[in-house]
């Protein structure tokens, strides 16, 4: 039994009930979160605009949309790698301040080409951020509660979302210059970066994997006053040695875990963004004015925000493993269900379901993949599985053209209903980490 007096400093944060620290750093990494959401969010409406302004083909606007992913791919391998070497919060600033720029740059754009640069350089940014941003988040909160934390961080992407579809409903078809004012808007971030650099701590664990003990013992008390709790000193102990062969995300006591993440992380993003990028475009395929095709997309983006909710909840209550599948499950199915909708209101009611099934088990996955894995390769781990399922992103959309013209809505949405069962049956396999600790080694 572990005594006050050799606690912990991770043993310390565990036992905290939540606070303001804690409060403060959820807020100020789901507001990064967001505006990730509302970037990523924004250009589905722009590319039905230039569909219809710039007269392009789906071949072109696949390439527009997938060009981001491959930059999100490249983006979460190499930030979950930084944010074991460098830090957390410095990665997470880093991230903002690249796609905010890269984002404000796009609105400029004067051909397709210079479009398409820049949306990689977008998607380098957004895809280092969120496994670094959930892996921060996980280690801070508290044992009790970690996943409701991490799939409440999770809910700010409907926030953000939400944000890109109002955006989209009320400059895209403001005029013909409307999507450049949109992707004007996110050039946010980029001042953003600063607040996290100086408002949001390092990880506690990183910082003892540094040996700043200093730093990590000034944090920890700073939570625990934040939560009216009395301090009590931890000893400072050196990380221990590395020994060669052991620090892999494939060791084996955890390669049966990776497999499963990477199944459920490409299938889902595979689903998810084919459906989402697309849906606005989609919706104007199948008759409907711009405007009332983004207006469908508005109201379909805001079930996001209660399927947040209930994930939340759920996620202490069933645990990750159940959740996780459950939600995927109940996507597989209004994936199909919305496949075969003809009349509007079939459409609003089946697109609402998939939103609010797709984002709760969107939630759950991010509070599933930190508690996986040791410190020293958390970030590593989290960023690998989010770099294979950017992948799955990148083919998505390209996908999607030539699925409409060989079996239409039906054979687009029954493929990823199925690729929806795969990830549920996949999410059975991952060990159930719920009210554990964080593994340290």
């Amino acid at each position: 039994m572990t005594t006050m007096t050799t606690m912990t400093r991770a043993e310390r944060l565990d036992r905290l009930p939540f606070g303001r620290r804690h409060m403060k750093l959820l807020v100020g990494s789901g507001i990064g979160w967001a505006l990730d959401a509302m970037d990523v969010g924004l250009i589905s409406f722009v590319m039905a605009a230039l569909a219809v302004q710039w007269k392009l083909d789906a071949t072109t606007l696949s390439w527009i949309g997938s060009i981001g992913f491959v930059g999100m791919a490249l983006g979460a391998s190499l930030g979950g790698l930084l944010a074991d070497r460098i830090g957390r919060r410095q990665v997470f600033a880093l991230t903002l301040l690249v796609y905010g720029i890269a984002t404000g740059a796009s609105a400029l754009a004067g051909s397709v080409a210079a479009l398409i640069v820049l949306r990689f350089f977008v998607g380098l940014g957004l895809g280092a951020e969120l496994p670094v941003a959930s892996t921060l988040v996980s280690e801070y909160a508290p044992r009790k509660i970690r996943g409701r934390i991490v799939v409440a961080l999770e809910a700010f992407w409907a926030l953000g979302w939400a944000m890109a579809a109002l955006l989209g409903y009320l400059l895209v078809p403001a005029s013909s210059d409307g999507w450049r004012w949109a992707l004007a808007v996110g050039i946010v971030p980029t001042l953003y970066a600063l607040v996290v650099r100086y408002g949001l701590p390092e990880s506690v664990r990183f910082l003892e994997s540094k040996g700043r003990f200093d730093e990590a013992e000034a944090s920890v008390r700073g939570f625990e006053d934040g939560s009216g709790v009395e301090s009590v000193p931890s000893p400072d102990v050196a990380p221990a040695p590395k020994r060669k062969g052991t620090v892999s995300i494939w060791r084996e006591d955890l390669r049966s875990r990776t497999l499963a993440l990477w199944a459920v992380w490409f299938c889902i993003n595979l689903s998810y963004y084919g459906a989402f990028i697309w849906i606005p475009s989609l919706l104007v395929t199948r008759g409907f004015p711009l405007v009332k095709s983004l207006e469908f997309t508005l109201i379909i983006t805001l079930a996001q925000i209660p399927g947040y909710i209930v994930a939340a909840w759920l996620i202490e209550v069933w645990g990750r493993r159940i959740t996780l599948s459950v939600f995927l499950a109940g996507s597989a199915l209004a994936a199909a269900a919305f496949g075969f909708a003809a009349d509007p209101s079939m459409i609003l009611v089946t697109g609402c379901l998939l939103s609010f099934f797709n984002l709760g088990a969107w939630g759950a996955l991010y509070a599933v993949g930190p508690e996986l894995y040791p410190t020293n390769i958390r970030g590593t781990g989290t960023g690998a599985a989010a770099a294979f399922g950017r992948i799955a992103s990148m083919i998505a959309p390209l996908l999607v053209p030539v699925m409409m013209g060989a079996g239409g809505m039906a054979l687009v949405f029954g493929v990823f209903g199925v690729a929806f069962l795969i990830a549920a049956g996949a999410a059975l396999a991952l060990p159930e980490r719920a009210g554990t600790e964080l593994v340290e080694a």
